[in-house]
């Protein structure tokens, strides 16, 4: 009997002790998942998996016929493009297998090399400009924008700051106002190198995050008009700039120059009608007709040859992808997975809202890529990568 009353008492203390270690260390719990990962997981792996699939599709499709008339071989830019899925998919089964708790511990150097590599597309040999962004670096075949590896550090590091500190978020001093100063120094960089659309990213990006751990409301919205003001007042700063950035107000006066893009890209999802034209079988990507149909309007090209049908397809898509998303923030008991995948989930969203919004004309061109579709390694590369924590976080939901 003694022995039992023994056994008894070392199960309890052994119980006990687990759970003021998992009380202590509450990120451990996600190293090995005890149940099967919920429905989430697999309907954010089966859209990615889709979405990764049919962009190569579409950027073979829009980029052979126009590589071939160049003299160039038809598969360059999807080879290219292929080499940045294959190691898009080992950081998305990196991020998604490796415990949480060591990507924070992770959090401050990736910050600090992120922000070091922002200043490469200054250096004289590897900087290389674009569309009057120098917002690229390019080293003998490989070329990446720097500030997609920025979104991924802002992300991490606002959401360990924000779980650490969770006990304080009524102290903007302690908690909001540090993140903004992460946020306007990434964003002030993205705008030194002309990059309005990725400072926006990471406005948004930070701001959800705030709102998800509860930040005051009153300084937020404060924080929010001033960014709004420091925007316009970038914009505002180069008459090129804001003819550019207003030009979509009236896209038929600027058709022929300023509108050039958005205005073929609006026939071009015309033609397209209800089933499309077929895959490789659209026209406007031909010649000059659509210049960046690879990359920033690529929607245009899934427009015209998938139809509406397409069309339908890949925005539903991204909504059912948030909603899963949103799903597992709200499903997690841990801060930093909950901060996480809010994080996530408003990258992907608010980036394929302004690509979409520039090539239908309802919102200026900021040269964002479309996630997981455009042309464009470091963006595919970095977005898988994210969508590896977000299945991180969604397998470990208990």
């Amino acid at each position: 009997m003694s022995s039992t009353s023994t056994l008894i008492g070392d199960r309890r203390r052994a119980a006990l002790a687990r759970s003021e270690a998992m009380r202590r260390h509450p990120t451990q719990r996600d190293s090995r998942p005890a149940t099967p990962p919920p429905t989430a997981f697999y309907v954010i792996a089966v859209v990615v998996t889709v979405f990764t699939m049919l962009g190569l599709v579409m950027v073979l499709s829009a980029t052979s016929i126009s590589q071939f008339h160049k003299g160039n071989s038809p598969w360059r830019l999807f080879n290219r493009q292929l080499l940045w899925a294959v190691l898009g998919v080992v950081g998305l089964w990196f991020a998604m297998r490796v415990p949480t708790r060591r990507w924070r511990r992770l959090v401050t150097p990736v910050l600090l090399a992120s922000l070091g590599m922002m200043l490469l597309p200054f250096v004289p040999g590897i900087g290389d400009r674009v569309n009057d962004a120098s917002a690229w670096v390019a080293i003998g075949p490989l070329n990446f924008q720097p500030s997609e590896f920025l979104k991924l550090a802002v992300l991490l590091a606002c959401a360990h700051l924000l779980a650490t500190r969770h006990d304080q978020m009524h102290d903007p001093a302690r908690t909001l106002f540090p993140v903004l100063g992460i946020a306007v120094v990434g964003a002030g960089l993205c705008l030194v190198q002309g990059d309005l659309g990725s400072a926006i990213v990471l406005a948004a990006i930070v701001f959800a995050m705030a709102f998800v751990a509860g930040a005051p409301m009153l300084p937020m919205m404060a924080s929010g008009a001033l960014g709004a003001v420091l925007a316009l007042a970038f914009v505002a700063s180069s008459p090129r700039r804001e003819a550019r950035f207003t030009a979509f107000m009236d896209i038929a006066a600027h058709k022929d120059h300023l509108s050039y893009q958005t205005y073929q890209a609006m026939i071009a999802m015309a033609q397209g009608g209800i089933t499309g034209s077929g895959v490789g079988r659209g026209d406007n990507k031909l010649g000059e007709f659509l210049p960046l149909a690879h990359s920033d309007f690529i929607f245009a090209v899934i427009a015209e040859e998938l139809g509406m049908i397409g069309v339908v397809a890949v925005l539903g898509g991204f909504m059912v992808l948030a909603y899963a998303g949103v799903q597992v923030a709200l499903a997690t008991h841990d801060r930093f997975h909950m901060l996480l995948a809010g994080g996530i989930v408003s990258w992907l969203v608010v980036q394929a809202i302004i690509n979409v919004g520039g090539v239908t004309g309802l919102m200026p061109v900021t040269g964002l890529t479309l996630p997981f579709f455009s042309a464009g390694g470091s963006s595919l590369f970095i977005t898988l990568t994210a969508t590896g924590l977000l299945l991180n976080v969604a397998r470990n939901v208990r």
